[in-house]
């Protein structure tokens, strides 16, 4: 028996001890945006902290303006070094009603297929894929003695909140963070088999606009025609952003945006994906992004803007004939490689305002942005994790895209130059940040084995 064998045969073994430490991590209510639970928040912390210590690894609870950070760095051994990211704190579980079971008391679920759901707040999203990892270096640590490459781990307590601290702590202890990659579990299998890694994502831009026109809402029949009206005029700036052809109608909006690369177009016509079904599972049909392109494409690899919400004017029981003199929208943009947040803010901006007669006005009000980031198809990490995860599963490991955007990697990327592979367990239908959040006992499973395998083929890596 190879060593790699006797571990994964030591975490089989020790499952249902595995799944108990899941259990506590669960119980404790790490709610970061509720200031109740903050004292469960550090108690989350400090329960990660121990569990590291006792694997040797050099582990301290670390403050920060909010909630703390937990830091570990095991053993120096030869070969690469990672950074294993995670999470430790929860969404709030409103409304509890909605739940079946109790949020915060985990339990097993079997179901007719066979599987069974691990259900509770954090149970996928992160404490299931966080602490798969653990139990991964926990198998090695029992049948080794060590652990087959150099790891660190940090345990953020404010994703849920936007990350608030992340950049400060950053900037405070980068040098003591900095490894060759950063691992982050925070993702999606392809599908209920297949594996995937995430090695694309989009950046974002988030914008709200207020126009004002007249003075004070205005009678229609007094005023109308004459007087300009707010909610015709946000309509009218909305109306612009989307070209006929599903473009975004900004100048200079796609300056800098590159055609997707042969090798990922490749990848992604092998994935079983049906794009009739991706649209008709949500009642949809036809495809809104740029003519031309696959769906795939536009949802991964292609620059947006979205409309979220608009207001303005009477929207009450009944009727109210005024011509509003105030409305206002909030738009996002989500980005690719190519293109910069600032400068796609101040375009965007600037098309707005070019759009405002001269009698009226309009104010803007920034919130988030993040950078777009992809990862080479092939590096040498991303191959040995992508053969790992297949042996693993039996499945041949999907190199997928992603939609959304994920602003702590462009932290670690501009703050500490660290690429990043997201692999994760998780399926879409683990209802996070919903009501009877669950994880799958086979994710938790077949999580720990295929971060064994990824530490023992990352073994074989000369640094």
């Amino acid at each position: 028996m190879t060593s790699l064998d006797a571990v994964l045969a030591q975490a089989d073994a020790n499952l249902d001890a595995s799944l108990e430490r899941l259990f506590e991590l669960i119980r404790i209510p790490s709610v970061s945006t509720e200031p109740a639970y903050a004292a469960d928040c550090r108690r989350a912390a400090e329960w990660l902290k121990d569990q590291l210590a006792a694997l040797d690894f050099d582990a301290t609870v670390r403050d920060t303006a909010g909630h703390p950070m937990v830091v570990g760095h095991g053993p120096k051994v030869a070969g690469p070094h990672v950074l294993f990211y995670g999470h430790y704190d929860v969404q709030p579980v409103d409304p509890l009603h909605l739940w079946n079971t109790q949020p915060f008391e985990p339990s097993l679920a079997p179901q007719p297929d066979g599987e069974t759901y691990i259900l509770g707040r954090g149970a996928s999203d992160d404490k299931g894929q966080l602490l798969i990892f653990v139990e991964a270096c926990r198998a090695w640590k029992a049948v080794t003695g060590t652990l087959p490459i150099q790891v660190s781990m940090l345990f953020e307590g404010e994703e849920e909140a936007g990350s608030p601290s992340l950049g400060p702590f950053l900037e405070q202890h980068g040098d003591d963070l900095r490894a060759d990659i950063m691992l982050v579990c925070d993702t999606d299998m392809w599908d209920r088999e297949t594996p995937a890694i995430t090695t694309m994502w989009r950046g974002f831009v988030s914008e709200e606009f207020e126009v004002t026109t007249a003075d004070r809402d205005l009678h229609s029949g007094m005023f109308g025609s004459a007087a300009r009206n707010a909610v015709q005029l946000i309509g009218t700036i909305i109306g612009k952003l989307r070209a006929e052809d599903g473009s975004v109608a900004i100048p200079g909006f796609y300056d800098g945006v590159s055609e997707l690369a042969e090798a990922n177009r490749q990848e992604w016509q092998r994935l079983p994906f049906d794009a009739e079904k991706f649209l008709g599972d949500v009642g949809l049909s036809i495809p809104a992004g740029e003519a031309g392109r696959s769906v795939l494409e536009q949802v991964w690899a292609r620059p947006t803007a979205e409309v979220h919400g608009v207001w303005g004017g009477y929207a009450g029981e009944g009727f109210k004939t005024v011509i509003p003199a105030n409305a206002g929208a909030k738009i996002s943009f989500r980005l690719v490689a190519g293109q910069d947040p600032a400068r796609i803010r101040q375009l965007f901006r600037d098309f707005v305002t070019a759009l405002i007669p001269a009698d009226c006005a309009v104010s803007f009000k920034s919130y988030a942005s993040a950078t777009a980031q992809s990862m080479p198809l092939d590096g040498e990490l991303l191959t040995k994790a992508r053969h790992a995860l297949t042996a693993e599963w039996q499945r041949e490991t999907a190199l997928a895209g992603t939609g959304g955007s994920i602003p702590i990697l462009g932290e670690f990327k501009d703050r500490l130059g660290m690429e990043s592979l997201l692999i994760g367990f998780a399926r879409f239908d683990n209802r996070i940040h919903s009501p009877n959040e669950k994880y799958d006992l086979s994710s938790f499973h077949k999580g720990i084995r295929s971060w064994v395998r990824i530490l023992a083929a990352f073994s074989e890596t000369e640094k």
